[in-house]
C-alpha cells in the first residue's frame, strides 16, 4: 500500500490513514509513520508508553466498531485491541489489517518492525529501527559469568522465566536467569527469605500507584534487594514486545537504576 494515496480524482494526494486500536500498537504506527493521519488508542501518552511524548497532540479514539469505521482507515495496527466484528467490518472496507506477534525473540520483535513496516509502505524506516535495535543490543552485549544472574521480580511479586521478552533481555546483557520456570508465575515472599537471589531485576516499580501493596514491595523483600539490585526497568521498556527490548538489555547491562 502506497504511503500516499491518491484521492478519487486522481489530482490530489492525502496523506495515508492509520487506526491503532491499542497501546503496543501506537508505539509501532508512532515510530514507522509519523508522517502518517494517525488515530491512536486513548493510552498512547500514557506514562508506561515508550511513544508518549510523540503521541501527544494526536487524535485519540475508542477502538468502538462505529468509531473505526468513521475514522476510515487504510491500514489498522492491532496487538490485542479490537473485536472481530469491527475487524472484519474495516476489512470489507478496504482497510489493510496487521496483527502484531506475542514476541518472545529479538527476531520475533524485528519480524513485528518489518511487517508493520510492509504494511505501512514504510520499508526504510523498519530497517533503520532495525539497525538501532542490533546497535543497542550490540551495546548491552556481556558475556555470562558464574556471578552474573538475577532473578526478575515485579512490584505485584511475579517473575519471568524462559520463553519470555524478559528472559531473552537478560541473556541479551549476558545475564542467567534465575526464575528456575517456563512463562510466568508469582514468586513467594518465602522463597525470597530462604533463598535471595544474587542480583534482582526489578520491573513496574516505577508505576508508584500499580500494586502498592504487591508482593514485590513485601518489607522483607525491600531488605533482601538493598545493594542487589542489577536494574530497575521501568514500565515503558516492559509493556509491549518492541524494538525497546533492547534498550532494557542496556539498562541491565550497564546497572541502570541499580544499587
Amino acid at each position: 500500500m502506497a504511503a500516499v494515496l491518491l484521492a478519487a480524482t486522481g489530482a490530489e494526494a492525502r496523506p495515508l490513514r492509520v487506526l491503532s486500536l491499542d497501546q503496543c500498537a501506537d508505539q509501532y504506527a508512532l515510530a514507522l509513520a509519523p508522517d502518517a493521519r494517525l488515530f491512536l488508542s486513548p493510552r498512547a501518552d500514557d506514562p508506561d508508553a515508550w511513544m508518549a511524548a510523540a503521541a501527544r497532540g494526536r487524535p485519540r479514539v475508542r477502538p468502538t466498531l462505529e468509531t473505526a469505521i468513521g475514522v476510515r482507515p487504510d491500514v489498522v495496527v492491532r496487538s490485542w485491541g479490537g473485536e472481530p466484528r469491527m475487524l472484519a467490518a474495516l476489512e470489507r472496507r478496504g482497510a489493510t489489517i496487521v496483527s502484531l506477534d506475542d514476541a518472545s525473540e529479538m527476531d520475533g520483535i524485528r519480524t513485528n518492525v518489518r511487517k508493520v513496516a510492509a504494511a505501512l509502505d514504510h520499508r526504510a524506516a523498519g530497517e533503520r529501527i532495525v539497525a538501532g535495535m542490533d546497535a543497542r543490543l550490540a551495546e548491552a552485549a556481556h558475556a555470562p559469568a558464574p556471578n552474573r544472574t538475577a532473578l526478575y521480580l515485579t512490584s505485584g511479586g511475579f517473575t519471568a522465566g524462559t520463553g519470555t521478552l524478559v528472559d531473552a533481555i537478560m541473556r541479551s546483557a549476558g545475564f542467567v536467569n534465575l526464575a528456575g520456570m517456563a512463562g510466568f508465575g508469582a514468586v513467594s515472599v518465602e522463597r525470597i527469605a530462604l533463598q535471595p537471589p544474587r542480583r534482582f531485576l526489578l520491573g513496574f516499580f516505577d508505576q508508584i500507584r500499580g500494586d502498592w501493596r504487591g508482593v514485590g514491595r513485601h518489607p522483607l523483600i525491600a531488605r533482601a534487594a538493598e545493594g542487589r539490585v542489577a536494574a530497575a526497568l521501568p514500565a515503558s521498556v516492559l509493556t509491549c514486545p518492541a524494538w525497546f527490548a533492547a534498550d532494557a538489555a542496556v539498562m541491565l547491562s550497564k546497572g541502570q537504576g541499580g544499587s
